[in-house]
């Protein structure tokens, strides 16, 4: 379905797959469609692939018993 709508659009002349630029490691910007998902492949790479770390922080428990009032409000 996407794709005749976007074949449609093209036709009729009103197309434009918004691309946004990216840059590099080096602040340079990537114009070519490929080197902008390679970019982004390395992009996440680097930070959904991390070690883990090594110091993990010493979080207590929370205590379970919290008294809520659950009555329904009254207008007095």
């Amino acid at each position: 379905m996407k794709q005749l709508c976007d074949t449609m659009k093209k036709l009729v002349g009103k197309y434009s797959k918004p691309e946004r630029p990216v840059k590099n490691k080096e602040d340079n910007t990537v114009i070519e469609t490929e080197e902008q998902r390679n970019r982004w492949t390395k992009h996440f790479d680097e930070h959904l692939n991390r070690p883990v770390p090594s110091n993990l922080l010493d979080i207590k428990v929370a205590h379970r018993d919290i008294l809520i009032d659950v009555t329904p409000p009254t207008i007095e």
